[in-house]
């Protein structure tokens, strides 16, 4: 299944954005911060992350939905969505 650009466009603004911030924290650990505050940021980096598969995921069973004809069953995409469980 392919998914169209305008569709992952948010998906693709919160993982640059996700990368920015596991930069940030990179950083941090090499600059010796504060544990508290180099959790709380990875933290954020994960929580973006999973957002963005979650939105991927949902966008996929929508065109499913409006598409039944497409091979990429139900089953499968289930198997996608629990691999973030």
């Amino acid at each position: 299944m392919q998914l169209s650009q305008e569709d992952t466009k948010p998906s693709v603004t919160r993982l640059k954005r996700a990368r920015g911030q596991l930069d940030a924290v990179i950083r941090m650990l090499e600059a010796g911060e504060d544990c508290e505050a180099v959790v709380t940021q990875l933290a954020a980096v994960a929580k973006a992350v999973d957002r963005a598969g979650c939105a991927i995921i949902v966008t996929g069973l929508r065109q499913c939905l409006e598409d039944p004809s497409d091979e990429f069953s139900p089953e499968r995409l289930e198997k996608l969505f629990l691999s973030f469980a």
